[in-house]
């Protein structure tokens, strides 16, 4: 309960790395807001942070919509108070060449995974400037650190995470408030089950044993889980980690070392 009191947003938490982050928050005491797109995921957290005892509450957003945004914002500073943690998790990933990238495939994850952190950053932090502090985490990649064959939208998208996240940092330090990202590897996920096809065709691998690749191919040779990224964001929520601004933290079973 070392975070007991505080108000977290966490978009995209209705599934995956999200919901592991959300519920990792709630167990140190986190008020927790649960974004998603769809309502039910939301609520299917919310109702798995109740059973241990948690709070929060689910909230349907589109946050690659401004409207959408600021109707979020609205709602929580009114019915539950300024936040004091925002994690932007909310993206999508496709793997594809890049002459067969479409400009509407481009569009939607630049959208999803850059414009919705701009837009969630904008809306809430007048008032973390307010409260004089806070703590914000946006979920870039290790795609976000070097280029990734077949992902030209998702890694121009999190590389522009990582910048974002350094402006931020530099703009908002006189007001107490820290900002981070982490950048997480290939994380096994239902995402990743969705996207195992189109990787093992680029990649040339047996889509039945496409996991191999990472055995094979990564230092600690297994794909990470939810429960790594989540102690990685815990960890720049808590106060031990208030020296620590504009950084962009690998959780990649060391594939990128910088």
């Amino acid at each position: 309960m070392r975070l007991k009191n505080k108000i977290a947003l966490v978009t995209g938490g209705g599934q995956g790395i999200g919901s592991g982050i959300a519920m990792k928050l709630a167990q140190e005491g986190v008020y927790v807001i649960v974004n998603d797109i769809h309502y039910e995921n939301a609520q299917q957290i919310i109702e798995k942070i109740k059973q241990f005892k948690g709070n929060g509450v689910p909230y349907q957003a589109d946050v690659t919509k401004s409207d959408e945004v600021e109707e979020m914002e609205k709602f929580v500073s009114k019915e539950i108070g300024d936040i004091d943690i925002l994690v932007n998790n909310a993206g999508i990933c496709k793997f594809a060449p890049f002459l067969e990238t479409t400009e509407e495939v481009w569009d939607k994850i630049i959208q999803a995974n850059l414009k919705s952190s701009f837009l969630c950053c904008q809306y809430f932090l007048p008032g973390m400037i307010k409260k004089r502090g806070g703590k914000i985490v946006n979920i870039s990649s290790e795609s976000g650190k070097r280029g990734s064959k077949g992902q030209s939208a998702y890694c121009a998208s999190k590389f522009g995470v990582i910048g974002l996240t350094q402006v931020l940092a530099l703009e908002f330090a006189p007001f107490n408030i820290n900002v981070n990202a982490v950048c997480p590897g290939p994380i096994d996920t239902p995402l990743w089950e969705e996207m195992k096809t189109e990787f093992s065709v680029l990649y040339g691998l047996n889509v039945a044993n496409y996991k191999d690749y990472f055995v094979k191919n990564y230092p600690i040779s297994r794909m990470g889980t939810i429960e790594d990224v989540a102690n990685g964001v815990l960890f720049l929520v808590l106060p031990e980690s208030d020296y620590i601004t504009g950084q962009s933290i690998n959780i990649n079973g060391g594939a990128v070392f910088y």
